[in-house]
């Protein structure tokens, strides 16, 4: 039998016979580490660690001290929950239970659950996990499968779908429960140190709302009681930080049933904070030399076609009849750019050409799926494009990668980076993916970022290099991205005349500073709680008179701030209320003004941190408004010598 090699996470490679599995890979290191091996990695997915490897594969062994470690242990607990639920309801039927970013969820049917019945499941769990049952792999075959689950029609759909094509089939079994599954688990229950139920809701089967509704069991679980009740305190800042609970108290934006799900309304507060992000990006555009340009909303679908989107993206389209001829509403903005591009002829010379835009589109998310501003039917996206020649594609994504960390050390977030490689369902050809991929890796190993690899994440039309922010909370959100496209350039048979006065190809690359404004917009609300940096804040100062014969003063000084968002509280309340109220409306500063201020000309200043100022030049503080504003300062800091 002929060997293989395997890439290890420091570059080197490790010979190993090939079918070997991952723990074998393991014990070939050393035997410590085989016989610690939980599971492996393998071009960036978790998998069990039997599952055989293949040549040139990249592989991180895994083991209690990893960071995937965690993800292996709350799968075992989703398989725990099944076996108390059905311990407890042997009438249920069971569908899938993957791990989460977060714990678990466990879709199920035939059973009538409520909220209140969680407690005796959770119950029954923790008697398992005390059992310390041991987690054993089996393999049957097809037939044998099939008969298992002869009366459960959504095991027998995963048979015959994503496993059609194997002969033999993973289960695990603890105790008298068993369950067709891929892995990873743990070797026993009793590793699983805590366990924690949090909420059920309703979920469509494979997330399509055509299909039969189920119900979904949220949980969790960690090593430790500690690490648990860490976890609980923090969802319950998170509930606080809720961009949904916070958009509406601070008339950010919302979302009306009238109007149609999905689609948010920004009131003058949200549209506020938009603009300046706006603002905000369009210099960073311009500054690296970016044109703007703007498509419409829809086009006729011939352009779909043409993008290769209709064939790979048409169940997420808003398609239209118009005059017996059909249109659709856009989901992205690359094919009117590429579009753009080839309305003139361009010589080597000419490239880099960079567009930005900032493209409404449009997708069709499953109802069930949409969230606040996380997920939705309307979006805008900063959207970017360039048209390279391929000796400027490193330089040009390590520009772009530059301004993307800008963005992040801008609002005081981390970046999580990752390589997102080929999808099941994508265009071009091998060679052109394994080129794309090739090149977004040799800029990330030269730049020096840590990075992880998602196998199958990328666009249909090309790899790309993800980047996720990092909230206050150590929460993780989709953000910015980097794509390398060969192929709808060729798609459009896009051109420029290169030295030797032969047509070119150019390779086209697809980039975002945000994302998304809507979802940029939500981790904002959260990470910040909604105090926003004063540049953002949608009021920036509220003028408190102390009684009604400064309304005058205050007017005057409103007009000597007119460079920024500046409101009075004109309303006859005391001054404590008036404080109060700008607290909670999270106003970054309030100007305090009573008849001594009025007479010396000068004013008292209050931050929303409680530190105050008296007797303050309305120079010096119009001043350090100007300063804090250009220099994008994420707290207010006027007030920040008076700790």
């Amino acid at each position: 039998m002929s060997d293989i090699a395997v890439i290890l996470p420091d570059g080197t490679e490790l010979s190993v016979e090939e079918g070997a599995t991952v723990r074998d890979a393991a014990f070939a290191i050393g035997p410590g580490l085989g016989k610690d091996t939980v599971a492996g990695v393998v071009d960036g997915e978790l998998v069990d660690k039997e599952t055989p490897l293949h040549d040139g594969a990249d592989l991180v062994i895994v083991t209690d001290q990893s960071d995937e470690y965690l993800d292996v242990l709350r799968h075992s607990a989703a398989h725990v929950f099944a076996q108390a639920l059905q311990r407890l309801h042997p009438e249920a039927k069971l569908t899938i239970g993957p791990w989460t970013d977060d714990g678990f969820y466990y879709d199920v049917t035939s059973v009538d659950l409520e909220q209140e019945d969680l407690e005796a499941i959770e119950d029954e769990m923790r008697d398992i996990i005390e059992e310390d049952l041991d987690i054993e792999r089996v393999v049957v075959d097809r037939e044998e499968a099939l008969e298992k689950y002869a009366d459960n029609p959504y095991k027998r759909d995963i048979l015959e779908e994503e496993a059609a094509g194997d002969d033999e089939l993973s289960f695990y079994q603890q105790g008298e429960f068993e369950d067709l599954c891929k892995g990873p688990h743990v070797e026993s229950t009793g590793e699983i140190g805590a366990v924690k139920l949090l909420n059920i809701s309703a979920a469509y089967w494979r997330g399509d709302e055509d299909n039969d509704t189920l119900t979904r069991v949220y949980g969790t679980a960690f090593e430790s009681e500690s690490d648990l009740e860490e976890f609980l305190e923090m969802r319950e800042e998170a509930k606080e930080r809720d961009h949904r609970k916070l958009g509406q108290e601070l008339n950010l934006f919302a979302i009306d049933e009238t109007t149609g799900p999905g689609l948010p309304l920004y009131q003058p507060n949200g549209k506020r904070i938009l603009d300046e992000l706006a603002d905000y990006a369009k210099q960073l555009n311009l500054d690296a030399g970016y044109d703007p340009v703007e498509t419409p909303h829809l086009f006729r679908t011939e352009l779909w076609k043409k993008s290769g989107h209709y064939e790979n993206y048409v169940d997420d389209m808003f398609l239209l009849d118009v005059n017996d001829e059909e249109y659709g509403l856009k989901p992205m903005n690359c094919p009117g750019h590429a579009t753009i591009f080839d309305q003139q002829s361009w010589s080597y010379r000419d490239l880099p050409v960079r567009y930005f835009e900032d493209g409404k589109v449009y997708r069709k998310e499953q109802r069930g799926e949409l969230s606040g501003l996380s997920r939705v039917w309307s979006f805008t996206i900063d959207d970017g494009h360039l048209f390279v020649r391929p000796d400027q594609i490193e330089d040009e994504i390590n520009l772009i990668i530059d301004n993307i960390l800008t963005v992040f050390d801008t609002f005081g977030l981390d970046a999580e980076v990752a390589l997102a490689t080929r999808p099941d369902k994508s265009v071009g050809s091998d060679e052109i993916w394994e080129q794309a991929e090739t090149q977004l890796r040799a800029v990330l190993d030269d730049s020096g970022i840590d990075y992880g690899i998602e196998a199958g994440d990328g666009a249909f039309y090309g790899p790309k290099i993800d980047f996720a922010f990092k909230d206050a909370l150590g929460r993780k959100w989709d953000g910015p991205t980097v794509q390398l496209d060969f192929n709808m350039p060729d798609r459009f048979d896009l051109t420029y005349t290169g030295e030797d006065n032969e047509d070119h190809q150019p390779v086209m690359i697809h980039r975002a500073l945000y994302g998304s404004y809507e979802r940029f917009f939500m981790v904002l609300i959260e990470h910040f709680n909604g105090k926003f940096p004063f540049w953002l804040a949608p009021e920036q100062v509220r003028i408190l008179p102390i009684s009604d014969d400064q309304i005058g003063y205050a007017k005057k000084l409103q007009y000597e701030l007119n460079d920024f968002r500046v409101d009075i509280e004109d309303r006859s309340w005391t001054l404590g209320r008036k404080i109060r109220e700008a607290q909670t409306d999270r106003v970054p500063y309030m100007v305090i003004v009573g008849g001594d201020e009025e007479e010396d000309g000068t004013i008292s200043v209050r931050d929303r941190k409680e530190r105050e100022a008296k007797d303050v030049s309305v120079e010096a503080f119009r001043d350090h408004l100007r300063s804090e504003y250009d220099e994008k300062r994420t707290e207010p800091d006027f007030l920040a010598d008076e700790e």
